[in-house]
Formats: structure tokens, sequence, C-alpha cells
């Protein structure tokens, strides 16, 4: 074993002396670095460096495959960790931990365990999402003090970012697909590790993916989501609706909600920022969902740089069709074992409640996957400055479709020794769809109420 020293990159201090304007595009000499040798086509460094290998464009060619259910495979079976790292050696890596992961260890000594594997940077995305991503470099702008976007449409819009809020937007708008739908489950189990499934059928359409759409109405929506919940029976039939808007200050997001008790749609402003999030059990925020979602209004974002840090990665053994849910879900947080941690650079951010704001989380400190610009490692503080919730994204590659995304978002409360799981669906039969078209039409309230059953 060897103490992975942690690195922080000036490249963001060094590129923002290039740029004309604090809110302007990169030069287009820069913008076409993107898919060279230095930079892949998404902004992350390319060739090694430091403790990360090259990035050689995804998982390859021949690797993995779909289950009997349409689920994705592991396409390295064969890898073994490399070593693990516990509550008896963590300090030999803390330079490549985040204060959260630490956290971890010390709560639970005897049973949190990181297995850290070889670096494999297996992200990829499609022809046109690169092709995006390059003139979104030179093309998209901030607006409204970074709360929106100007000249976007699907991509990175920041593969150079230049500010912390650049990160968030890339995380927020990030390709999934175009659109994908999915029966997942989510626990929130007791500190004993009792836990019940809530069953949830999510689907999300970003807008120019639809079949049929009026450019001039709803014209700041960036996707529209769909949650059902179908099980267990005292919440199935209960409908999200959310159109996610790109300027949320403008315009803030709609949401409504289809209560199959009462068998009528009422508008759901709670939806956002620390709202409940939905059958979590108060363990989690509205804006906790998929890591970060929503406005970045309510906070100041500080770029602190790169670094490399263990993050889980490649974690397809949770998806694996042979796991039962209780095979996951244990006591304090999920199994370990099942766990995959590699060493990858990521961007960090620091939020910091604005003054005069309001939210429970006074602070949040973000890792954002170099790759793909995934949030993949979130501290959360509380008013008093104390570490609260750590949130982890197991990444996973759906190499099939060329879409990164997670197997499972976790989030542990360090003060309960309780969490909520989010993505499992190893008994789920099928795998994720994607492509599919739609119609504004469908996203409607009207729609939305035609659609409730109970």
């Amino acid at each position: 074993m060897f103490k992975q020293q942690a690195k922080i990159w000036g490249g963001a201090v060094a590129l923002s002396l290039m740029i004309t304007g604090a809110n302007a595009g990169v030069p287009a000499e820069q913008a076409a670095k993107l898919g060279g040798d230095e930079f892949t086509p998404m902004g992350a460094i390319k060739k090694a460096e430091g403790n990360i290998p090259a990035w050689l464009g995804g998982v390859p060619a021949g690797k993995g495959g779909l289950d009997a259910k349409g689920k994705i495979t592991n396409p390295f079976p064969e890898d073994k960790p490399k070593f693990v790292i516990t509550a008896a050696n963590y300090k030999d890596y803390s330079a490549n931990l985040s204060d959260g992961q630490k956290a971890m260890f010390a709560k639970y000594p005897d049973t949190y365990r990181m297995p850290v594997y070889e670096t494999r940077r297996t992200a990829s995305y499609p022809e046109t999402i690169y092709a995006a991503t390059k003139a979104n470099a030179t093309n998209t702008v901030l607006l409204d003090d970074g709360n929106g976007l100007s000249n976007f449409v699907e991509g990175a819009p920041f593969p150079f970012p230049q500010s912390g809020v650049e990160v968030v937007w890339n995380h927020i708008t990030r390709y999934r697909g175009g659109s994908v739908a999915r029966v997942v489950g989510q626990a929130t189990p007791q500190v004993n590790g009792d836990f019940t499934v809530v069953r949830f059928q999510d689907e999300f359409t970003f807008r120019n993916k639809l079949t049929d759409y009026d450019p001039n109405v709803d014209a700041n929506v960036l996707f529209y989501f769909k949650q059902d919940v179908l099980s267990p029976a005292r919440l199935a039939g209960n409908v999200l609706l959310v159109h996610e808007t790109l300027d949320q200050v403008k315009e803030p997001r709609k949401a409504w909600v289809y209560n199959a008790g009462q068998r009528r749609v009422r508008r759901a402003p709670q939806v956002a920022y620390d709202g409940p999030g939905t059958a979590s059990d108060g363990l989690r925020t509205a804006d906790n969902l998929d890591m970060f979602n929503g406005s970045p209004d309510r906070y100041d974002w500080k770029l602190e740089g790169k670094m490399e840090l263990y993050i889980p990665y490649n974690s397809y053994a949770l998806k694996d069709s042979k796991l039962k849910y209780s095979d996951i879900v244990k006591a304090g947080h999920i199994n370990q074992d099942l766990t995959r941690y590699e060493l990858h650079r990521v961007w960090k951010v620091t939020a910091t409640l604005k003054e005069g704001k309001r939210h429970i989380y006074a602070k949040r400190v973000f890792y954002f996957d170099e790759d793909t610009w995934q949030a993949t490692e979130i501290d959360h503080y509380d008013g008093r400055g104390a570490l609260w919730r750590v949130a982890e994204s197991h990444n996973v590659m759906y190499y099939d479709k060329k879409v990164p995304w997670y197997a499972v978002e976790t989030l542990y409360e360090l003060t309960s020794g309780r969490y909520l799981v989010l993505g499992l669906d190893s008994e789920e039969d099928g795998g994720y769809e994607y492509g599919f078209k739609r119609s504004q039409a469908d996203y409607t309230p009207a729609a939305l109420r035609r659609e409730g059953v109970r």
C-alpha cells in the first residue's frame, strides 16, 4: 500500500486569465482543443497525469453486455480490489478522501470499508453531445448572476469552467439519454437495518427530444420529470410532475402532484430547495435528488480546483440481477462489500449559503467527476457548521447507450445513524429505457389528472 497525495490544479485559475469576460465563452482556439491531445471532448485532462491514467474513449468494445433481465453486466468481471481502506488505515489515505468519507469511517469503524480497484475511465457520450459541448464552449453564457443559461440546448455548457456555478450547471444539464424511463426503489432503513422499499417509475424528457413541441411554449423549460409511486399500497398512485426551468429565478420550477386518495391535482411549490423529498422519511430534501438539482441561486459557489479522490465508480455489482434489495441495504450504510472505489480527478466546489437566504444546509462541499461532470461526493453542513449528511453516488456507465449515470445514490445522516438509498433496481425486470419521444401534452396538469388511478 502507499499513500496517495492530493493535488490541486491551478488550471481553472490560469484559464480564467484567458477569458475576456466573466460570463463569456472561451476563445475559439481553446474550444478547438476539445477532443484533441490535451482534453477529452467533455473538457477533462486526456493524457495520463498524476495518478490518473489516460482517457481512451470509454468502455472498450466487446466488453459487457445485457443479462436475461435486460440489465447491463459488469464489463470488468475479472477485476479484484488492489487494497481496502478501513477505519484502521484510512488516515494513510486521508489526502484523497473527503471529510464526509472520513466521518463515515469514524461513525462505523467495524463495517464501513472502501474496496479500491484499478482506475478505469469508462465515461463516453454520443458524438452529437461532443459536438454540442464544443459549440457551447464559445456560445453558452450565464444569466441572472449565474442562475440561468443562454445559448444552450444539450451537452456540457462549460467544458472549461471559470467558476463554481459553471461546474454546477454542467452537472444539472448533463446528458441522460435525452429521455429516460426507469423503475427504481428507495429505502430509508431504521438504525437496526429494517426497511420498506418505495418503488417509483421515473421519467425524464429533455424538451429538445420531444416529438411534438411548440418552441414558444415552455421556452424556459430544460426538461420534464414525472414520478409515479408504484408501491407500497398506501402511497401507490401518487404522481409528481415537474417542469424544470433553465432560469429558476426568472421563472421558478413548476411542480404539481396528483394525490390518489383525494383524486385531485394541486400545485406543489414545496418541491424545491429544502422541501421534503418524496417518501424520504425526512432524510433528504427536494434538491438532494440526483445528488443536487434545481436553482443555484441560494448559494455562493467557490471553485476550489481539481484534486484526486477515491470515489465510487464502475459500480456494476450494485445492479446485479442476482441480488435482493436486502443484500444491498444494511444497518448504517449499504453493503460496502458490493461497492467499488477508484481514484479519479474531481472538481471541488464549495457552496456557502448567501446572507439572507434560507436552507437547512448552510454549506455544501461538492466533488464532481471530471469525465462526466456528475456530482459524486457531497458533504452537507448544518447551520452550526457541523458536518451533518454525507452523499455518495455510485457511478456507472450505461455503455450500451453511452449514458453515464448512477447505480444508486446514498445520503447518510451522521447524527441519527439512518440513511437513504435511491436507485435500487436489481429486483426489477428490464433495464432503463432511453430515447423515447413525448409531446408537451404528455406533461401537463390535465395529463396528470387523466393518468391518475388507484
